[in-house]
C-alpha cells in the first residue's frame, strides 16, 4: 500500500496539505503507528452498528415499546441530530484534551449507551442511553479524519479508505447479523441490542496508550494537557483546534496557520458550504436507508430475516468501494464524475424500489449500497479541501455538524409520509427528489480549491 501511494502523483490538494501540515509526532515509533491503525479501524466498525442493529429490528422495538410510525421516524431522525449538536463540540474537546483521548471516551460512552439501552424501560429510556452512544459516535466522526490527517498526512486516501471501509463492515454486519443472533439469544430485541456494546468496549483500549503517553508528555515537561506545549514550542508552532500542531514552513502556509481555528473564517468558503450541503443530504439518504429500507421490503412481502440481509447488501457494498473512490478521488483534479455516477445509482435504485421492491430487491440493495459511497467520498474531500491541519479539524467540524443538521428532517418526514399515506409511493418519491441536489452541490463540493484560499478571499 505504502508503495503504491509512493508511486501516485498525488492532486494539487493533497500535495498542499501535506507541504503545511506536520504531524505532531513525526519521530513516531511504527509500533504507535500500528497501534493508531488498529484503533481507527476499531472506532470505525462502532461507528454504525448502534443504528443499523436497531434499523434491523425496528419493528420488534417498536411493538415492544408502543411506537407509532411517527415516533419510530423521530426515533430514526436522532443520530442525525446528535451528530449535529454533538459533532460540533469535538474540535474544542480536542484542543483541550487530546483528538486521542476524545476518542477513548466516546468509545466508552457508545459502550455505555447500547449497554443500558433495552433495559430502561420505555420509549424516553431508550432514547436517553441511545443519545448517549451517539454522542460518542458524533465526536468521533469528528476526529477521524482530524487523527488521519494528523498520523498519514501523506496517506490520507488509503487511511481514509480503511477507515471508510471499515466503517461499512461494521455497518453491514450489525444488520446483516442483528436478527439470527437475536432468534439465537432467545428471540428477545434486547438481546439482539446490547451485544454490540461489547464491541465498542473492545474500541476502547488501543487509545489507552496514546492518552497516557501524552498525559506523562505533560506532567514531564510541566505543562498541562490542556495547552500541550512549551513556550518554545508555542513561539515556532500553532496548535489548531484538531491537537494538530502546524509548522511555520512557508509564507503562505504560516499566515494560514497563524489565523488558526477563529481566525479562518469558514462560512465564507462556497466549498465549505457545498461540501456541508453535500454531507447532509447523503447523510440524509444515508439514515433513510439504515432506519427505513428493512421496513420496506418487509411491507413487501420479503421475510424479515431477507429484509435483514439485503439491507447488510446495501451496507457492504461500502466495505470494497469505501477503499477504492477515496483512493480514486485524491487522483483526480475534480471529483465532480464520482459524485453523478454514484447518485446516478441511487436514482436507479430508488425507481426500482418504487417500481418492483420485491421483484428486483437484490438488484436494488446493490445500487443503493454504491450510492451510500458518497459518505467516504465526503470524508476524503475533507481532507482535499483543507491545507492544514487545523483547517480540517474545522472543515470536519463544519461540514458535518451542518451536514447532519440539513439531514434530521429526512428520517422523520419518511415516517410521517408512511403513516399518513399508507404506503412507500411519497417517500421513496423523496429519496429520489434529495438525489438530485446531492449531485449538484457534489460537483461544487469537487471543485480543486481550498477553504483557506476561499475564506482568506
Amino acid at each position: 500500500m505504502a508503495s503504491e501511494e509512493t508511486r501516485t502523483k498525488p492532486s494539487p490538494a493533497i500535495r498542499r496539505s501535506t507541504e503545511s501540515t506536520t504531524p505532531l509526532i513525526p519521530a513516531a515509533s511504527a509500533w504507535t503507528k500500528r497501534l493508531v491503525v488498529v484503533g481507527i479501524v476499531l472506532t470505525a466498525l462502532n461507528l454504525r452498528p448502534a443504528i443499523t442493529s436497531l434499523g434491523a429490528l425496528l419493528e420488534e422495538v417498536r411493538d415492544g415499546l408502543g411506537m407509532s410510525g411517527s415516533v419510530a421516524g423521530l426515533l430514526t431522525s436522532v443520530p442525525p441530530l446528535c451528530f449535529a449538536v454533538f459533532g460540533v463540540t469535538a474540535p474544542r474537546l480536542a484542543r483541550r484534551f487530546g483528538p486521542a483521548a476524545v476518542v477513548c471516551a466516546g468509545m466508552a460512552a457508545i459502550a455505555t449507551g447500547l449497554a443500558l439501552r433495552p433495559y430502561l424501560g420505555g420509549t424516553a429510556g431508550f432514547l436517553a442511553a441511545s443519545t448517549l452512544a451517539l454522542m460518542g459516535i458524533a465526536v468521533s466522526n469528528v476526529l477521524m479524519p482530524v487523527i488521519i490527517k494528523r498520523w498519514f498526512p501523506d496517506r490520507v486516501g488509503s487511511m481514509t479508505g480503511l477507515y471508510s471501509m471499515a466503517l461499512a463492515l461494521g455497518t453491514s454486519t450489525a444488520a446483516a447479523v442483528t436478527v439470527p443472533m437475536t432468534d439465537a439469544l432467545g428471540g428477545g430485541w434486547q438481546a439482539g441490542l446490547v451485544v454490540w456494546a461489547g464491541l465498542a468496549a473492545a474500541a476502547v483500549l488501543p487509545w489507552i496508550p496514546s492518552v497516557r503517553a501524552r498525559g506523562a508528555a505533560s506532567r514531564a515537561d510541566g505543562i498541562t494537557p490542556a495547552d500541550g506545549r512549551d513556550p518554545a514550542a508555542r513561539a515556532a508552532t500553532v496548535t489548531g483546534a484538531s491537537g494538530v500542531t502546524v509548522a511555520s514552513g512557508t509564507a503562505r502556509g504560516t499566515a494560514a496557520a497563524r489565523r488558526g481555528p477563529e481566525g479562518l473564517r469558514i462560512t465564507r468558503s462556497r466549498t465549505a458550504w457545498a461540501l456541508a450541503v453535500f454531507f447532509g443530504l447523503q447523510a440524509t439518504a444515508a439514515y433513510i436507508t439504515m432506519g427505513w429500507m428493512a421496513q420496506i421490503f418487509r411491507d413487501a412481502g420479503v421475510a424479515a430475516g431477507t429484509a435483514g440481509l439485503l439491507l447488510a447488501v446495501t451496507m457492504v457494498m461500502g466495505v470494497p468501494l469505501a477503499f477504492v473512490i477515496p483512493r480514486l478521488a485524491t487522483r483526480l483534479p475534480h471529483q465532480g464524475p464520482i459524485v453523478v455516477a454514484l447518485g446516478v445509482c441511487g436514482l436507479a435504485g430508488y425507481a426500482g424500489l418504487y417500481l418492483a421492491p420485491a421483484a428486483g430487491a437484490w438488484a436494488w440493495a446493490l445500487l443503493l449500497g454504491v450510492s451510500n459511497c458518497a459518505f467516504p467520498l465526503a470524508l476524503t474531500m475533507v481532507g482535499m479541501r483543507a491545507r492544514t491541519g487545523a483547517g480540517v479539524a474545522q472543515l470536519s467540524a463544519f461540514a458535518q455538524s451542518t451536514g447532519y443538521l440539513i439531514s434530521i428532517p429526512g428520517p422523520l418526514l419518511v415516517g410521517v409520509l408512511y403513516q399518513h399515506s399508507g404506503g412507500w409511493g411519497l417517500p421513496i418519491a423523496l429519496m429520489a427528489g434529495l438525489m438530485v441536489p446531492q449531485i449538484g452541490v457534489g460537483i461544487l463540493a469537487g471543485r480543486d480549491r481550498t477553504v483557506e484560499d476561499e475564506a482568506a478571499g
